[in-house]
């Protein structure tokens, strides 16, 4: 074997032993850094403060009243439900509208139309914020599952950690072994990316928000410039926890398996479509990013795999040992985040590097729409990528963060 090939081998072992080496590192900080909610025992408060919901749903008839009833099975004290309709064409409205007729706790809010400047999903939650009254407020996506006593426990964990903001990552159930890879592989990338490990510490600038669970202080919120600075950005969950974290409040992340459950995407071809705003946020409205970026995922994540072709070859017995540094590095990464999710991961996790050229499609492809568009389809709404820029507060690409 000529010494250049040897020498390229050696580059891009280096290169997926640091990116696999980090994994293992992020989440070992992630299992030992964030605690889980059925490990914590935090005292209920002497007094129970009110606690709003706030529900956006925009065409989610096949979902919301199933998630909607394990809310309103809660027994928080003293709790305000707000469900909002944002220019549903399906019968969500209809469903919100009965479900709130049912308890008194809850009410239904009906948008029929967006204003200019506004994303339809941040339009919602500010519609529904000025209806809270609560002194905690709660997003939450339409079809979150609660397990019974979730309310209490969550706030009376953000109480006593005396919390401003806390995001509690959901279980997610599982679907098929292909779809659970690649949303496997996709979360351990943002673990690695987000580092939700650091966001307590506030010395740190990592921050992170969850639309399954954001969970807010009211007066701390207030004290923010408010929804209004997110209403272009479509990463508004992540954006949240910018937002409360540079403003000075207390931020908190907690896994709450066990409590808080959904099926994220039932197929793949509903993941490809989820994964069109990332055109805005990941990829930083460039399709030559989009390439990059899916070659060198591509590579990095198939090193395991890769990094062993070598041990077949007697010359390249050395190099071997690099590739056997680097499938090391991937195993201790699996079984970390198998463990820290109850060993209900294994398999998704041991086959999502090879899941790297479909998510790379995904990619290419949400390089592709948005081009040709113009800009994200999102909620039946077309926002271009003018309006996206001037928005934009997570820039995940370049890892900046905009601010007004």
């Amino acid at each position: 074997m000529t010494t250049l090939i040897a020498c390229l081998l050696a580059a891009y072992l280096a290169a997926a032993l640091a990116y696999w080496l980090w994994a293992a590192y992020a989440m070992l900080r992630v299992s030992r850094g964030i605690p889980r909610m059925a490990e914590v025992a935090p005292p209920a408060p002497s007094r129970w403060p009110r606690l709003s919901v706030i529900v956006p749903a925009a065409n989610e008839a096949d979902k919301i009243e199933a998630a909607a009833r394990t809310l309103l099975a809660e027994d928080y004290p003293d709790l305000q439900i707000i469900l909002v309709d944002d220019r549903s064409t399906d019968g969500t409205g209809a469903i919100i509208d009965r479900l709130a007729a049912q308890d008194g706790r809850a009410m239904a809010i009906h948008i029929t139309d967006l204003p200019d400047g506004w994303l339809g999903k941040v339009n919602a939650l500010q519609t529904g914020l000025r209806e809270a009254t609560g002194e905690f407020v709660l997003f939450t996506d339409a079809d979150i599952h609660f397990a019974r006593g979730t309310l209490r426990k969550a706030v009376a964990y953000a109480a006593q950690e005396r919390l401003d903001h806390l995001a509690a990552f959901p279980e997610l159930w599982p679907t098929t072994v292909l779809l659970d890879a690649v949303i496997a592989a996709f979360i351990r990338q943002l673990f690695s990316l987000s580092r939700p490990w650091a966001v307590s510490d506030p010395k740190s600038r990592a921050f992170c928000g969850i639309g399954a669970f954001n969970l807010v202080r009211r007066t701390a919120l207030d004290a923010t410039p408010g929804l209004e600075w997110l209403r272009m950005e479509t990463g508004d969950d992540m954006a949240l926890g910018l937002l409360m974290k540079r403003s000075g409040a207390r931020c908190g992340v907690i896994a709450a398996f066990g409590y808080l459950g959904l099926v994220w995407y039932r197929s793949i071809a509903e993941m490809a479509r989820g994964a069109e705003r990332g055109w805005a946020t990941v990829l930083g409205f460039s399709f030559a990013r989009a390439v990059v970026m899916a070659l060198v995922m591509t590579g990095l994540e198939l090193g395991p795999f890769l990094a062993l072709l070598p041990l077949a070859t007697e010359d390249f017995r050395i190099i071997g040992c690099g590739g056997i540094a680097v499938t090391a590095a991937y195993l201790a990464t699996v079984f970390q985040a198998a463990r820290w999710a109850g060993w209900t991961r294994l398999v998704p996790g041991l086959v999502g590097p090879l899941t790297a050229p479909l998510a790379a499609a995904m990619i290419l492809r949400s390089a592709w729409l948005g081009r040709r568009r113009g800009g994200v389809v999102w909620r039946g709404t077309l926002y271009r990528d003018a309006q996206l820029r001037a928005g934009r507060r997570v820039a995940v690409a370049t890892s900046r963060i905009r601010l007004p």
